[in-house]
């Protein structure tokens, strides 16, 4: 076996413990682990309200109707849901980034952009993906034959979310404490994302498919799962590579000039 395929395979061995571990960690406190997921659940229904009460008495809104909206919330849900719970770090990592925590990070000998993103675990995103598949699933627009691209939209949603996390948040490596702005920022792409797509036009279209992904968030794998696209899954394939492949490389670059904190510890 070639150095390299170990070398991913060790890699992919320690991504597994790593979800493993926090997952149990999440878990051993089984009360507040439950409550979590149903109060995110909750909470989204709560969302989605809105939507149900403005649709009832307008029942298109430039041809998007109400199982249009679900299908868009359950993707958007489920995607988050995803992030926050396979790469929850993100949250955090400006402030591990401006606070020299990445120290301890880099004497490992393990993906440093890996392990910072897979440190914590947010339980309420369990949630949200049970709220994003119930969406879906009675949305009446997606067919259990769609299930393949279902999979598709929601992982590549995901990939998207944590890809452009991962951008607003390296950005502490050159300006420094920004983590106000940079979540404001995520928020932002996660608000737009939950508007029907011809709500917008011109330059706003143009940043919410490109400075703020939300089009490539919602809209598009929404637009996947409904109609089945194989330009849609591709496009979508091609913009989740790119955000990461971006993501991985701003990171990487601030790492080089990434000025170390003085700090000792260890994250377990």
């Amino acid at each position: 076996m070639a150095a390299s395929e170990i070398k991913r395979e060790h890699h992919a061995a320690f991504v597994r413990a790593l979800v493993a571990t926090n997952v149990k960690a999440a878990a051993a406190l089984r009360g507040a682990f439950a409550l979590q997921i149903v109060f995110m659940m909750l909470n989204n229904v709560t969302f989605f309200v809105f939507w149900w009460a403005l649709m009832r008495r307008v029942p298109n809104l430039r041809g998007w109707e109400l199982g249009d909206i679900q299908v868009l919330f359950g993707v958007v849900a489920a995607g988050f849901g995803l992030a926050v719970t396979f790469a929850g770090g993100v949250w955090e990592l400006g402030r591990i980034i401006d606070e020299g925590e990445l120290d301890t990070l880099l004497t490992q000998p393990k993906p440093v952009l890996v392990h910072a993103l897979g440190l914590r675990l947010k339980a309420s995103g369990f949630g949200d993906v049970l709220s994003g598949v119930a969406f879906i699933t009675l949305s009446d627009r997606v067919a259990w034959q769609a299930l393949p691209l279902v999979v598709v939209a929601i992982v590549a949603s995901a990939v998207i979310f944590v890809a452009c996390g991962v951008v607003f948040f390296s950005l502490a490596f050159w300006l420094g404490r920004i983590d106000t702005l940079a979540r404001q920022l995520w928020e932002l792409t996660i608000t737009f994302s939950l508007y029907p797509e011809p709500l917008f036009g011109g330059m706003l279209r143009l940043a919410l498919f490109t400075v703020l992904p939300a089009g490539f968030v919602g809209y598009v794998p929404a637009r996947l799962v409904r109609t089945g696209s194989a330009v849609d899954a591709l496009v979508l394939s091609a913009a989740a590579v790119a955000y990461l492949t971006f993501a991985a490389t701003l990171f990487s670059r601030g790492l080089k000039r990434y000025s170390s904190g003085s700090r000792f510890g260890t994250f377990g």
